[in-house]
């Protein structure tokens, strides 16, 4: 079970995250989406596709782009295709 937490909420838990590159992938289904504010930030990974960018809403206090999802992924990474990946000080943890 891997829990993604900032400001001291929980974003995100699941025991069913895909890790890519050091990133734990959540699915979707497992953010508290109340936190995730639309941005409208993109990157470009190689392998992987675009990626869209989610800013993080707590208690007041904004986290920037500190979310990612490849909405649709090059067939290399099909497999996270509805889930997301934090950063930015959002701490992930092995329970």
């Amino acid at each position: 079970m891997y829990t993604a937490t900032w400001n001291g909420a929980v974003m995100a838990q699941s025991d069913k995250t895909i890790e890519i590159e050091g990133n734990q992938y959540f699915p979707f289904e497992s953010v508290d989406a109340s936190v995730l504010v639309d941005s409208n930030t993109t990157s470009t990974c190689p392998w992987k596709g675009t990626a869209n960018y989610y800013s993080l809403s707590v208690d007041g206090e904004t986290n920037t782009d500190a979310v990612w999802v490849y909405r649709e992924p090059k067939d290399a990474a099909k497999e996270i295709a509805g889930h997301v990946a934090f950063w930015r000080g959002v701490e992930v943890t092995a329970a």
